[in-house]
């Protein structure tokens, strides 16, 4: 699903009004609606680096096409097409480049939080949890251990912070922010959202450990689930196999990057270092044995 070669970094399309530059993303104006192209930027501790991995972001965009079109009977998308004969002119004249890549979605009104939703014990919820006995406020049993499958499905939102770190907050200041009747519904989808995810995966040997979502609402306030869903950007996936409580599995994403990282001497600030063939090439594998795992018939 891609070469070295062929990796992405950054994309121009003239004749589209050009809107942003996320860590992965670069988004346009395309009129009554956005495009979304998806690049294969790595960004690892908040830091985006100088090489990409090899179809990267059309796993992501596949993936998210894949999970748009189960999710359907849950909640509405924003997703019209990928399609890229379905683009505006200026996108088709690059059809080489974007497409794969390239989501054509409508134009929503954002709600300000991310919607994360856990299964299980791992990342900073396992760091509350031993600091204080809870994840993010909701209290939970003693004696649980990393990697634990959680007694129940846990929704601990976040703020969307434009640059570093989300805030994990807890419901009382989402309702805050977004009204309670959102916060409610938006926790209800997400957890269904969730829960059907979960029981899909695990039918191919995965666990879905937690993931982060984000909605909006549409011309007509509809409710809608928007940018990417559970992707391996956005969510954390274990081989069942290898799940074993008490320890972190090998998880279906940039976690390779990241455990490299970890045993060299940088120091997690700009510039990063590069990266060896190696890791990258274990990375793409790793994009892209989950997206066949998930997808595959």
């Amino acid at each position: 699903m891609g070469t070295r070669k062929d990796v992405v970094l950054t994309t121009s399309i003239e004749g589209l009004k050009f809107l942003g530059r996320g860590k992965v993303r670069d988004l346009y104006d395309a009129g009554e609606h956005l495009l979304i192209v998806t690049t294969d930027r790595l960004s690892a501790f908040d830091v985006v680096f100088h090489e990409g991995i090899p179809g990267k972001g059309a796993v992501l965009t596949a993936l998210s096409e894949f999970w748009f079109a189960r999710l359907g009977s849950i909640v509405p998308n924003h997703l019209i097409s990928t399609d890229i004969a379905d683009m505006p002119a200026p996108a088709r004249k690059q059809a080489s480049l974007l497409r794969g890549r390239t989501m054509l979605v409508k134009k929503c009104t954002v709600f300000p939080v991310e919607c994360v939703v856990r299964g299980y014990l791992i990342g900073s919820g396992w760091k509350d949890y031993r600091a204080s006995g809870a994840v993010c406020g909701l209290p939970l049993p003693p004696g649980l251990r990393m990697a634990d499958r959680l007694p129940s499905t846990l929704f601990t939102p976040a703020t969307k912070e434009a640059s570093g770190h989300d805030e994990n907050i807890d419901f009382a200041r989402m309702a805050s922010i977004v009204g309670k009747g959102n916060a409610e519904r938006l926790r209800e989808v997400s957890v269904r959202v969730f829960e059907t995810a979960s029981a899909y995966a695990a039918s191919r040997g995965i666990l879905l450990a937690d993931t982060k979502m984000e909605f909006g609402t549409d011309a007509a306030r509809n409710l809608t689930l928007i940018d990417e869903v559970l992707t391996p950007d956005s969510s954390r996936y274990w081989p069942k196999e290898e799940w074993k409580p008490g320890a972190s599995p090998p998880s279906f994403d940039k976690q390779i990057v990241r455990d490299w990282l970890e045993s060299t001497s940088w120091d997690k600030s700009p510039p990063p270092p590069a990266l060896p063939d190696d890791v990258i090439d274990r990375t793409a594998a790793r994009y892209r044995e989950i997206l066949e795992r998930l997808t595959k018939a």
